[in-house]
This record gives structure tokens, sequence and C-alpha cells, in this order.
């Protein structure tokens, strides 16, 4: 499946912990070609002064779509991001030449997102193995991060099919094989790790993780939690929104810088106004607001 990107258009996809900086999603080059796929940072900042060099020879040069690869847990991956486009929007550009514009794109996924996809996984586990328990996994992270995966999947708990979920950040498989044996001394005699992210193989941090033999005989590894069809799809859609929204004048960095406004220890607002500093959190704030386009299962 080659999915029908506008043509000039180059799509950069930013990856964090919840897509092993980008590596669970390799097999998107082969469905649209001239994708790139990096962490943020540095390496992105030098992906894209190489692509403006690139393209500085053209008189109109097709724009650069940037994509967080998040599903809303990891919204640092979007601030960063932007920091990187805006200082690059901002920089100079060869005497004569023209800039590719720079968009970036809503983040992959909100929270939502990744809780309806989880509470799927949850009824097919029920459906398939009745007893089985559920753990969700991620790569550890930092500790807001990785508590945004402790809510979530909370809420599939709750609301799910009826089956035992427990969660677990891991840095490595020995902390996953903790974890499944803690569901064992719960009662549980199958275990079905499900990943909280976009992990489509079973490694935790890159290390292969012996499902179904030695010390992880009990338990099994759910699989990617969407198609590569629905991840082409999503990114088809982003890139497709991000384009619209430059037409009219918005490259989405400014919202983007916004994107891990609260996400961290909380700040008193006291001292704002002790300090005469208003700050409010509703429209009026000056806080863009991201509405992405709903993820579909079809």
């Amino acid at each position: 499946m080659t999915w029908p990107i506008e043509p000039g258009v180059t799509v950069v996809l930013v990856g964090g912990h919840e897509s092993g900086n980008g590596a669970d999603l390799s097999f998107v080059r082969a469905s649209l070609p001239g994708a790139l796929i990096t962490p943020a940072g540095r390496p992105l900042h030098n992906v894209l002064t190489r692509l403006r060099a690139d393209r500085a020879d053209g008189a109109d040069p097709a724009p650069v779509v940037v994509l967080p690869l998040t599903f809303g847990r990891n919204p640092t991956l979007v601030a960063d991001t932007a920091k990187t486009l805006r200082w690059l929007g901002a920089g100079a550009v060869p005497r004569g030449a023209a800039s590719a514009p720079l968009a970036l794109a809503d983040e992959f996924g909100t929270g939502d997102h990744l809780t309806a996809w989880l509470r799927a996984a949850a009824v097919e586990v029920r459906r398939q193995s009745p007893e089985a328990a559920v753990l969700i996994v991620g790569d550890a992270a930092n500790p807001f991060d990785d508590a945004e995966l402790y809510r979530i999947a909370h809420l599939v708990r709750t609301n799910g099919a009826g089956n035992l979920v427990e969660v677990a950040t891991v840095n490595d498989a020995d902390a996953l094989l903790e974890a499944v044996r803690r569901l064992g001394l719960l009662g549980s005699t199958e275990t079905v790790v499900v990943p909280g992210g976009f992990r489509r193989v079973p490694t935790v941090h890159g290390e292969t993780v012996p499902f179904g033999e030695g010390d992880f005989t009990q338990a099994r590894f759910y699989g990617a939690l969407m198609s590569e069809q629905a991840v082409l799809r999503v990114i088809g859609e982003r890139v497709r929104d991000a384009l619209h929204n430059l037409s009219h004048g918005s490259t989405g960095i400014d919202a983007g810088l916004q994107a891990d406004h609260g996400h961290g220890y909380a700040h008193s607002h006291a001292f704002d106004a002790d300090n005469g500093h208003s700050h409010n959190h509703g429209a009026a704030d000056g806080h863009p607001h991201h509405h992405p386009v709903p993820i579909r299962s079809s």
C-alpha cells in the first residue's frame, strides 16, 4: 500500500519513547517513499537542515511536514519538535534561495485514542483467553509520561471487558519478567503483554523477549495495537490536515510550542497573581487548542 501524499512533500516522522525513537514505524518507508524517521532534538535538526540545503536551489520548494509520533503521552516531544522548527524557520537561507515551508502536524494520536485501542485489545484477549490477564507495557521514560500510561490503564481496567488489567513501565526484560511474576502471584495463569504504544515486536528497549519460553512460558505478546494500514491512514490524515492549514497560513508551530503546558509538576497560580500576571486556561488565554482528527479502526 502506497499512501497518496501530495507530490514533492516530504514527511518527517519524529519518534520518542512510545515508538523506540521511531524504529517501530520503520515499515512506513515502504509505503511512503521519501519519508524520514528520526528522534527529536539534534537528529531532527540535522535532518531538516539537510532538507533545506537540498532544496535551496528550487524556486518554489515543496513543504516539509513534521509529525510527532505520540499518543499524547509525550507532549514534550511535540513541544521540542516545535522548538526545532521555530529555530530553523527563523534561520538564514542562502541568498536568492527559497526556503522549503516547514509545517508541524498534530501529534499522531491522543490519550483517548490510546485508551480506545487498549480497550479493544482487552476485549480481544478476553474473547480468546477468558482467564488471561492483560499487562500493558511501555518503555520507562519519565514520571509524568509513565503516570499517564497508568491513568490510561486504569480506564481500560474499569471500562474494559472484565479481565485483570495491570501496567508496567520497564527498562529491560528482567523488569518485565518481574511484572509477569507479580500477576502470577495475583492468580493469573496466563499473561498477555499488550504494548502501550507503537511496538510491533516482542522487545523492551530493543531487547528481544522470549515469550512462551523459559521464565516467560506463561506469557505471550499480543502484537501491534494498530495494523500497518491503520497507521498509514492516520499519518496521511495528519499530513493532509497540516498541508491544508499551511495553505491558510498556519504552520502549527505556535500551537506545538504549548503542547507540554501543564505537563509535569503543578505550578502555583497564586505566584502568577502575586506578581500581577494573569494565568487562566480558558479560550481567551491565547493558548491554541488541538482537536486532532479521530483515529478510525477501519
